[in-house]
Order: structure tokens, then sequence, then C-alpha cells
């Protein structure tokens, strides 16, 4: 992993993170997003990797779609639906992930377990902000 301008790029794989996003839960969703999306461009093209490739895609670019969403509730339970939902976008993702882990090979391997790591991240970062809307409640 080498740092250039605030970026560091993995070199084995190919996925980047940016420091500055890691307060930024906005930017912070996109680049896992983003990085997904980087990943399934380079499976192998066969059967399971477009079906999984498929779903992790959505669900990854939910997660952040989701919390965006939560920023300008209707009310506040509309807040609370929309960051669970998020939290359940992020789970699903790291489930596809694990899967796609689980079939390739080194390379692609390496890449989605980074990215399993980050789903759990923003998994734990939902769940303690959920717990502090419903303590507003």
């Amino acid at each position: 992993m080498k740092k250039e301008n605030n970026k560091y790029e993995i070199d084995e794989p190919f996925l980047e993170v940016n420091e500055t996003f890691s307060n930024n839960l906005e930017e912070r969703t996109l680049l896992f997003a983003k990085n997904v999306r980087l990943l399934i461009k380079n499976l192998p093209a066969n059967t399971v990797n477009i079906e999984d490739g498929k779903q992790v895609v959505r669900s990854s670019a939910s997660v952040g779609a989701n919390y965006i969403e939560s920023r300008e509730p209707l009310g506040l339970k509309d807040c609370l639906i929309r960051l669970c939902i998020s939290r359940k976008e992020a789970k699903e993702s790291a489930y596809f992930l694990k899967l796609i882990s689980a079939t390739n090979s080194n390379k692609n391997k390496t890449s989605a377990d980074i990215l399993y790591k980050e789903a759990y991240e923003l998994i734990k970062i939902l769940s303690a902000i959920i717990i502090k809307v419903k303590n507003k409640t």
C-alpha cells in the first residue's frame, strides 16, 4: 500500500482508500460502492460471478443511497427506517462479498476480503447511529 495525495493505493488488489473520507460517511459509502464495482469489473465472467456481482453492486450502492435519504427525513421514524435499510444493505453486501471471496482466486479473494471488512465497519457505524437515533425517541 502506498500513499499519494492523501489517497492510499492498494497495489494488490486494485482498490483505493481515501483517508479524508474516514469521517464522512456519505463519501465512505460512495467509495465502498465504487470499490465493489472495481472488484466486479475484474472478476472472471462466469455465471456465478455475474449473478453475485449484480446483487452486490445493487446492495453496495443502496448502503449510501439510504444513508443519504436518512439525512433528510420526513421525521425521526423515517430517519430510523432509512438507517436500518442502509445497515441491512451493508449486511447483504458483506454476504455476497464473502461468497465472491470463497469462489475466486487470490487477487479477487483479497479484494473481496478487504471490502467484506469495510462492509462490517459500515454495519458497526450504522448500528451506532441507529442506537443514537433510537435514544432520541
